[in-house]
């Protein structure tokens, strides 16, 4: 698939180029990302690199993932990373994907990951033809809940010992979103237009 790039209020979503190694790299030595997410633990450089010079654009050409990093539209700084996976789901009757993401700790509880993830479900389903998107993440991982229900997912239960991570089988917990799970996206204002003088007089607005 060609690149694509997303506009919120305050973010762009743009897939990840090779010069962003070094800021994915810094953003990664922060515990709780190893921890809740599947990058490598520890996550070197080099993981930075081969992510961005080689994962992600894989990804884009042979349809598997779609890797976008969020970025903030004041300062261009790295807020996080959010992708579409399982996309191989996409191509069969069950028309499905899965939103993942992580966020920079220093720009965690601003709303910025809802806002993004707002953009990519509705441009999965409005582009893509997703019917379900999916949430999965460790049980126990409640910041990554609390954005998914912000989002929008609905959740649907736990999954016992579904993912194996560092050795050990642990409990997953999962979500769904449909697209009637959506509020009705804003109509763009329409051309501006001079009033036309109306002879009735002003009279206040009832309450």
């Amino acid at each position: 698939m060609e690149h694509v790039t997303l506009t919120t209020e305050r973010l762009v979503l743009r897939p990840f180029e090779p010069a962003d190694a070094a800021t994915v790299y810094a953003a990664c030595q922060e515990p709780d990302i190893p921890r809740w997410t599947s990058v490598p633990s520890p996550y070197r450089l080099q993981d930075a690199e081969r992510f961005v010079g080689t994962v992600v654009p894989e990804g884009w050409r042979d349809d598997s993932s779609y890797s976008f990093a969020v970025l903030s539209q004041a300062d261009g700084s790295l807020v996080g990373a959010m992708g579409l996976v399982r996309l191989d789901r996409l191509r069969t009757p069950e028309r499905q994907a899965e939103l993942g993401y992580w966020t920079a700790k220093e720009h965690r509880g601003k709303g910025y990951t809802v806002e993004a993830g707002r953009a990519v479900v509705r441009w999965a389903f409005r582009d893509l033809g997703v019917e379900r998107m999916e949430w999965v993440a460790e049980a126990g991982n409640e910041g990554s809940r609390a954005v998914a229900r912000k989002i929008g997912f609905q959740m649907e239960g736990t999954l016992r010992a579904k993912l194996i991570h560092e050795g050990t089988r642990r409990d997953v917990w999962i979500g769904s979103l449909l697209p009637s799970d959506l509020p009705q996206a804003p109509e763009p204002p329409g051309p501006t237009r001079m009033p036309v003088p109306d002879p009735t007089p002003y009279l206040p607005y009832p309450n």
